[in-house]
């Protein structure tokens, strides 16, 4: 069986659940600069993308005189919510039981450096990851340069590593970088656009997510997550 030495994660709708709330935020925006306001499904399919780039498809008569203002807006509608927003139970105890077994974790997510060094910093998780990259310090998802980046600064190649994701992008920007892929189906994207976008896996929940990466990383597993 096929192991694995480090597990990178998406962030929003795979570590954190924030799906409904960037969603809102971007109806929300819509709404007070007077643009067409996308459906729930049309806003949540172009989460994990970077934001300006997700814009774009959601919110086509966005005009780039009024990005500025709609980013505004945006961050004001979601920072609202930001303190209600929680981890997706059972994620905190993955990470620690991962780490206890040697297994580098990192994160690659369409938040920016400032949004995803805010949580962080707000869970006290800074110390947890070992390499962490963001849309707006490199190219964004499908494409594969976030999971490159990784992978040279903690000198692994693309057999060693599983990228863990809720959306179509997490699992293509695996594919493009040559690296086996996780989707999860509780987050943004519906299981078909997942299923289409051909995961190496699929879970339902965190605990299944577990019990699948137990028996893949590190030494034999002889402790279950409280």
């Amino acid at each position: 069986m096929k192991r694995y030495e480090a597990v990178v994660f998406d962030w929003d709708g795979t570590v954190m659940d924030s799906t409904h709330s960037i969603v809102s935020a971007i109806q929300c925006a819509c709404a007070d600069i007077e643009l067409p306001v996308p459906s729930a499904s049309e806003a949540s399919w172009v989460i994990g993308l970077s934001l300006e780039s997700a814009l774009y498809r959601c919110v086509p008569t966005l005009t780039a005189d009024k990005l500025p203002l709609f980013l505004d807006r945006y961050r004001f509608h979601f920072l609202r919510r930001d303190p209600e927003i929680k981890l997706f139970d059972g994620i905190l105890d993955l990470f620690e039981l991962l780490a206890s077994r040697q297994v580098l974790l990192g994160v690659a997510t369409g938040k920016s450096r400032v949004g995803l060094d805010r949580v962080l910093g707000n869970m006290q998780l800074q110390s947890r990851f070992h390499a962490t990259r963001c849309a707006d310090e490199s190219f964004g998802k499908p494409n594969p340069a976030m999971l490159l980046e990784i992978m040279s600064e903690l000198d692994l190649r693309p057999e060693q590593i599983l990228m863990v994701g809720d959306t179509s992008h997490d699992v293509l920007m695996a594919s493009n970088a040559g690296v086996d892929s996780m989707a999860v189906t509780y987050g943004a994207h519906d299981r078909q656009t997942l299923i289409d976008a051909k995961p190496t896996t699929m879970v339902s929940s965190v605990s299944e997510m577990q019990s699948w990466l137990l028996d893949r990383v590190g030494p034999l597993a002889t402790t279950a997550v409280r």
